[in-house]
This record gives structure tokens, sequence and C-alpha cells, in this order.
């Protein structure tokens, strides 16, 4: 199968080397163990083995003694109880690189980790293949719609730029390495799958027909505002339950939410964020989109569009060990900006559009910016899906989706 090489690498590198452990997270099947495996000559267990989880959790000292670091553990979540020994561990042997794990659930995983081995380790989150990564670009300057990442960007080929095929068929690495895969097969496993051994172990879902269907509920909401109580009725359980379930899927880092950019000088509509379902091939599934080119021209198109620039932009982040600052913008006039950078004082605009016509009318709601006082308001970027870069008033550019 073939292996498409990950620009989290050499974060992991960099990270390594200058922390005790280190832990990889992310949806399952993103390939966090085989990056792993790539960059790091370390012996590998696994906590899916049963027997192994056992020795681990019977004899945490004596595991820990019959291997010796640097060794990766896979699905650390299985055994949050040996966390607290590989604190003693670091703390008595000292040195960097030592452990390297990786987690799909970051519910209780993440309160293990952060009671443990707070200062100890260093957390990265990860997120499927990347447009640049399918493409063999080795191009990993995080987005910012700045004429520098453009210049940059613009060095680097993107003739095989089209997104609707990658929307579709999703950004798994297992789904692109062996195209013999049946994509609609792959995603019903992989739900199976994910129900049965994160969901339930997270929260008590009752009727798994009752989950599948607020899933599906959640990936039609793409790219919209979160509205609990219209999910609720749609599925048909109380909007508590719905607020917990969507939490699961945050952990579990299949859904992001967008928090609205917040000053005391913007009167803003809603408090409340924006939901993305980051994985946009499983969402196409959970949809029954039968194909990408019904996909493309179907009335979800400009959400499925805005989904996966927004998770690209994500990942460009993820790829070298930063939080993405983006936002939203919405004022109490209904004036709305897709995302807000904030980078030091300066408010870097972006309009999403699936157009392949933009119009400079598009970028005119980037001068709101220009009231905030004690911010600077950045360059601006209308990404869609035209040809060229253009530059257009407000300081702005025309961005083709391929230049992600």
């Amino acid at each position: 199968m073939r292996y498409y090489p990950r620009a989290i690498a050499e974060t992991i590198r960099r990270v390594g080397s200058t922390f005790p452990a280190l832990i990889v997270t992310g949806p399952r099947q993103v390939g966090k163990t085989t990056v792993l495996s790539k960059v790091l000559e370390a012996k590998y267990l696994t906590f899916d083995d049963l027997l192994l989880r056992e020795s681990a959790l019977l004899n945490p000292s004596g595991f820990l003694d019959a291997n010796q670091p640097p060794v990766i553990l896979d699905e650390i979540q299985y055994a949050t109880d040996l966390l607290v020994y590989l604190k003693m561990r670091i703390d008595s042997d000292g040195g960097h690189g030592l452990y390297y794990l990786t987690g799909s659930q970051q519910f209780e995983l993440m309160k293990g980790v952060t009671e443990s081995l707070a200062g100890r380790i260093a957390v990265l989150p990860m997120l499927g293949l990347s447009a640049r990564e399918l493409r063999g670009l080795e191009f990993f300057d995080p987005f910012l719609p700045s004429k520098d990442f453009i210049s940059r960007a613009l060095s680097y080929d993107r003739s095989d730029a089209s997104v609707w095929p990658l929307i579709y068929r999703g950004s798994m690495p297992r789904i692109w390495a062996d195209e013999t895969i049946d994509r609609d097969i792959f995603y019903s496993s992989y739900i199976r799958t994910y129900i049965e051994r994160d969901v339930r172990s997270l929260t008590q879902i009752g009727d798994e027909l009752s989950f599948l269907n607020f899933m599906r509920v959640i990936a039609a909401n793409t790219a919209q505002l979160l509205n609990l109580d219209t999910i609720s009725k749609e599925v048909g359980v109380s909007a508590p339950t719905v607020k917990r379930w969507l939490s699961v899927l945050i952990a579990s880092g299949l859904v992001f939410l967008l928090r609205p950019y917040h000053t005391n000088q913007i009167k803003t509509t809603t408090k409340t964020p924006k939901l993305y379902f980051l994985e946009t091939g499983l969402a196409a599934y959970l949809t029954r989109w039968p194909n990408a080119e019904t996909l493309e021209a179907g009335a979800a198109s400009g959400a499925f569009f805005e989904t996966f620039v927004v998770s690209e932009i994500i990942k460009s982040y993820y790829n070298v060990g930063k939080e993405p600052p983006i936002y939203f913008y919405r004022d109490s006039h209904k004036n709305e900006i897709d995302l807000v950078f904030e980078v030091g004082d300066a408010l870097y605009p972006v309009e999403i559009k699936k157009t392949t016509n933009p119009h400079y009318a598009d970028t005119q709601v980037f001068t709101k910016l220009d009231t905030i006082t004690g911010r600077l308001r950045g360059t601006g970027a209308l990404i869609c899906q035209a040809t060229d870069v253009v530059p257009v008033g407000n300081d702005s550019t025309i961005l083709p989706v391929g230049l992600l």
C-alpha cells in the first residue's frame, strides 16, 4: 500500500527531542501510529492487545522494565493508569524522546495526561491527509492570507488541485493508499468500529441507531451555526443528550467548533459557535451523496466546500504543532466574515465561496474590522474555485483553493 509522507513528521522529530514524552491524538485511522513508526526507531506496543494491556495494568513497573525507551505506546486510552508510572520513570531517568503515545479518545485520556504528565509531555493533534500531502508538496507553512504565504505557495505545483474527489472520498490515509478499497464499505466499517470502541466507552448511548442518526444530522449541519434545540428535535433526544453526544465527536477529533470573534466593541448577534464536521468523506457518506459530481452540484456543496477549506487550514496548523488562531465574525447588522485570523495585534479576514467567478463585493465586509480599536486589519483573501491569483480592493486577494 502507498504511504503518503506526513507534514507532521518533522514536528514529531523536533518536539520529541525537547520533551520526555509526546502524544499524538486524533480520530481513528488518520495515520497516528504509521507516522510514528516511520519517524522513530522505537519499540512498538499497542494496547489493542488485551494481553499486553493486562500486563501493563497488573504490573506497570515490570511492564516498563521490560520495555525500555524509546517506545511507542499505541492506544494509551486503554491503559491510562500507566501514566502515573510513566511520570515516575521520566522523573527518575530524565532525558528526552522517551515515550511516544497515541490516543483516539481525548476525554479521560487528556484528563489523565494533564494530571499525570503535565510539563513532561507535548500534545500534537493530528487529522487526516491534507491536500498538500496527497499532492506530495513539501510546503509546511500554516495558512495565513499574507503576501508572504501566497508568494511561497505560488512556487509549488498546483496543476492537479481538484478538490471535489478529495472532499467526497475524504482524508483517511487507508482509503487513498489502496485504490481497491470500497469507499462506502470503508466508512460503514469505520462508523461501526467508532461507535463500538470509542463512543460506548465515553457515554451511555443506549440506542446505536439514534447515535448514528445524530451523526447524520451533525454531518448535514456542517458549516452552520450550532443549534442544539433543532438537532434535538431532528434526532428525537433531549438537548442535554445532544450536547453530551456532540462532546464525544469533538473529543474524537471529528467535529470542530469555531468560536465567534468577540471584543467589547463588537455587539455580536450570537455567542454560538459554528460547527464543522472535519472528515468530509465521512460526512458525505453519512448524508448519502452518491458521488463527487452529485455532491458538487448539490444543495450542500457550499457547506462542504467551506468545511473542506476550514479543515485544510486547521491541518496546516496542527501539522506544525500550533493551534489555529481562527474565529468567525458576525456583528449586530449581520455582517459576516467566514474566518478571522488573530495574529499579534492584526486581524486577517477570509471569505470562502464555492464560486469560480468571485466578485470584489465579496471582500467589502472586510472593512468592518477597521472599527476595532487596538487591532490592525491584515491582508485578506477570498478562497474560491477561481484559477488565478487576483489582487482586489481592500488589500485582499482572490485565492484559488489549490493554494491552501
